[in-house]
């Protein structure tokens, strides 16, 4: 992701979301294959960073929610019905596990807008949010 993308989708996001604070920062590939990552923070959901990446195929934004160690395990089960139930009323977002990580993400085309891409992170920002309020009964 070139760094005048990332600046575009920074403005977009300011554009967005009025006065709230924006801040954002590239994060250098993990390995020599790998894709650099943009991390983005939104004020009041610091704690919940959405990072975007870029493929020749798609944006993927993505945020991460809790570990599978933080479950209580005797809801684990519970928790994943629950998560299966609200995918699908969960707007331009979806549940997923990345390794240890349960995650909530959105993806776009490869060609998507900053426009585009800035609607898709402070949905899936917001959305993590709602998720943390809603699945807290299954967190220790």
């Amino acid at each position: 992701m070139a760094m005048q993308q990332m600046m575009e989708i920074e403005q977009a996001l300011l554009r967005k979301l009025g006065s709230v604070g924006v801040s954002s920062n590239l994060l250098p590939p993990a390995d020599a294959d790998g894709v650099p990552v943009m991390r983005i923070s939104i004020e009041g959901l610091e704690e919940l960073p959405v990072f975007v990446t870029a493929t020749p195929s798609q944006v993927l934004c993505i945020c991460y929610l809790w570990t599978e160690a933080e479950i209580r395990s005797e809801r684990r089960y519970e928790m994943l019905e629950a998560m299966m139930d609200l995918n699908m009323a969960i707007p331009l977002s979806n549940f997923g596990r990345v390794g240890e990580h349960y995650v909530i993400f959105g993806s776009l085309a490869h060609d998507a807008s900053a426009d585009s891409i800035a609607t898709d992170v402070a949905m899936v920002a917001d959305n993590a949010f709602e998720a943390l309020d809603v699945f807290s009964e299954f967190l220790k």
